[in-house]
């Protein structure tokens, strides 16, 4: 603990107590580093074998929102703030190669909830409540595969149980140290 003897001109002394940060030194993490993405899959359970052929998958990634100022006329350096308390889990998008019959698929299954399976390359699947939010297909040219980019959405909820909040679930491959 620190201490610190402010003087503010006619006014008496003002003792101030803080703490700083304490550096944390880095160690070697534990665990499997992903080597390859080859692959890594994203399945739909309103159709597991939809006829489409992954090329790329964005896994969801987490976001804590903005933080949420704090900043009064009581602070003398900085501007301070909060965490929030909830988070997001982001969309998913990927591009993948497509059977026309698919189309079909789409007109039925857009904006309906399921569960969504990411599986990773031999190391476990994560799983979450979600939806085909979008799909656009890519310009057709002679030469090319033609390609569909996909986003699925996040919903965090069990529409099938009462509407319940639900995170998610990550299952570890056997064997996965």
């Amino acid at each position: 603990m620190k201490l610190l003897l402010l003087a503010f001109g006619f006014l008496m002394p003002k003792l101030v107590m803080w703490l700083a940060p304490a550096p944390t030194n880095r160690t070697k993490p534990s665990g499997f580093k992903l080597e390859d993405g080859y692959r890594t899959l994203m399945t739909l359970s309103l159709d597991p074998a939809v006829q489409i052929w992954e090329k790329t998958v964005k896994p969801p990634g987490v976001d804590g929102g903005d933080p949420i100022p704090q900043t009064t006329m009581h602070n003398d350096h900085w501007r301070t703030f909060a965490p929030k308390a909830l988070k997001t889990l982001t969309e998913v998008t990927g591009k993948a190669g497509y059977d026309p019959q698919v189309y079909l698929f789409l007109f039925a299954s857009v904006n309906i909830p399921c569960t969504i399976t990411i599986t990773f390359p031999q190391h476990g699947q994560l799983a979450f409540y979600g939806f085909l939010q979008k799909v656009e297909i890519d310009e057709h040219a002679e030469g090319t595969m033609p390609e569909m980019t996909y986003t699925i959405g996040i919903t965090n909820v069990d529409f099938a149980n009462n509407f319940v909040e639900e995170g998610p679930v990550y299952v570890p491959s056997p064997g996965t140290p």
